[in-house]
């Protein structure tokens, strides 16, 4: 049991340190976001080459691993997420990614013909308001575009996240959707080069896109899917709550971001109306 948790805990603070070396990157070093976004990809595409391989045993690629639609899904979140950081704090950002992707589910579940009882209407409507309470207009609103293209990225998210349900190995097919958006990666680099004449020579900027990408996206989804099934489904629900808690707190320990009033009520709001449908769904 303490072994589950300490991995659950090492799983969710790798995935809030995306946030946290995205930002880095894009506000202390010299490289662009979609070099990033290049850097991060291929780099977790290698580390999860190599897990799947050490777990099977052998170099050889598993066929059928992953999707065209899969990677379409995760070029669009990674490619907005690091744009949207260009104005957007690490905790900050966090929250709006992670409210869009439960949005999304959500509307996704709805449309589907699912109806929610009236304890998870409840906390869809609570979290929802709290949602728009933290991007409308104001003197302390975040960023309008970065905000946009947060919102975007949490939808790709979203559909990533319903594309891969079912999976038999999610592992195995998430290295697949990395592995297969190599077109889109080179694609993206050769246009940068071309067009902007841009190449990653910031040593420090390519450090951080590592980071991302090996260690917070590659080892942190391979420690997540080997913790997943020792844990029940609420709980695997509720505790993803704290990534954008652990992302607040890097960006305030690493990057000296303040935190607002609204920024806090906001992100209250949205987690107790998120757990509150999460519960009472499971439950239903």
């Amino acid at each position: 049991m303490i072994k589950t948790l300490a991995l659950t805990a090492l799983a969710m603070i790798a995935f809030a340190a995306n946030s946290v070396f995205t930002r880095i990157a894009l506000v202390e070093t010299d490289i662009d976001p979609v070099m990033f976004t290049c850097i991060r990809l291929l780099t977790g595409a290698l580390m999860l080459l190599a897990i799947v391989a050490f777990h099977q045993k052998s170099l050889a690629y598993p066929k059928g691993s992953g999707s065209f639609h899969g990677s379409f899904a995760l070029f669009g979140y990674a490619i907005f997420f690091s744009f949207a950081y260009l104005s957007l704090g690490a905790g900050l950002g966090a929250l709006i990614l992670f409210a869009s992707v439960q949005i999304t589910m959500i509307v996704w579940a709805i449309y589907k013909g699912e109806r929610p009882g009236p304890i998870e209407v409840f906390g869809i409507l609570l979290a929802f308001g709290a949602f728009i309470y933290l991007v409308s207009p104001g003197l302390v609103a975040p960023d309008p575009l970065g905000t946009a293209l947060m919102i975007l990225s949490g939808i790709s998210w979203g559909v990533y996240s319903l594309l891969g349900r079912g999976s038999k190995n999610p592992l195995q097919d998430t290295m697949g959707n990395f592995v297969r958006s190599a077109p889109l990666i080179i694609g993206a680099a050769i246009g940068l080069v071309l067009v902007a004449d841009m190449w990653p020579i910031d040593p420090k900027g390519i450090l951080f896109a590592t980071l991302s990408g090996a260690l917070a996206s590659g080892i942190g989804y391979a420690i997540w899917y080997a913790v997943l099934p020792k844990l029940a489904r609420t709980s695997a629900g509720v505790v993803q709550l704290t990534v954008p808690a652990i992302a607040t707190a890097g960006g305030i320990l690493f990057l000296g971001e303040q935190l607002s009033l609204r920024f806090v009520v906001a992100s209250v709001l949205i987690l107790a109306g998120v757990a509150i449908a999460t519960i009472f769904k499971r439950a239903r």
